[in-house]
């Protein structure tokens, strides 16, 4: 029940984060688009954080995905260009981060971890984008928003979600999960949560 209400907690603030930048971040994506068609993908990001900073928390199958969601349906139910779709923008987001986590077997949560999985999360962004958005678009501006969108996954997704697990778990929010107890000045490394981790902390 703990995962479920912080979960939803981090899903809800995150979604906040989305409105904020749907409403502000239209002359950004805009003049990237002008300088660089396709570019725009480089701060969609913002937009895969949700799965990925819910599961650093959780860490439990199936985190990404509701944490994605949740923040989805925050978004969609204060309003944005993009209506009912946003859900469907939500499951693929979360699904691509999922993924990820899965090939780990929800084991490994270092900065090597969160950012494939922000990086697996603008894979999903990118195909679904250029399939449903950009739909005929040229072979240039899909390239340009491949590598773009997918290492905006991966650095502010992935890599600015794990700092900000790490900031969180310094204030001591997050003492109940294996996130708060990882506290050191280093970087988490990539092996697998039940080699470091303290004892019955695998099991959370």
């Amino acid at each position: 029940m703990v995962d479920i209400v912080v979960a939803s907690v981090v899903g809800v603030a995150v979604g906040l984060v989305f409105f904020a930048w749907n409403l502000t971040s239209s002359p950004v994506r805009d003049l990237l688009e002008v300088l660089l068609p396709g570019v725009q993908g480089s701060v969609h990001g913002v937009w895969l954080i949700g799965g990925v900073i819910t599961a650093l928390i959780v860490r439990k199958p199936g985190a990404a995905i509701y944490g994605e969601m949740v923040a989805a349906t925050v978004s969609a139910l204060f309003g944005n260009e993009w209506g009912p779709l946003t859900l469907l923008s939500g499951a693929i987001q979360g699904l691509g981060a999922e993924l990820i986590f899965a090939l780990f077997l929800y084991a490994s949560w270092g900065v090597g971890a969160a950012m494939a999985a922000g990086a697996g999360a603008g894979v999903a962004m990118v195909v679904l984008d250029l399939t449903l958005w950009y739909a005929g678009a040229g072979a240039l501006f899909a390239t340009v928003y491949a590598i773009s969108g997918i290492a905006s996954g991966a650095i502010i997704a992935g890599l600015f979600s794990w700092l900000a697990v790490r900031a969180l778990a310094k204030t001591g929010a997050l003492d109940r999960f294996a996130a708060g107890r990882e506290r050191g000045d280093g970087a988490y490394d990539d092996e697998p949560e039940s080699a470091n981790a303290p004892d019955g902390a695998a099991a959370r």
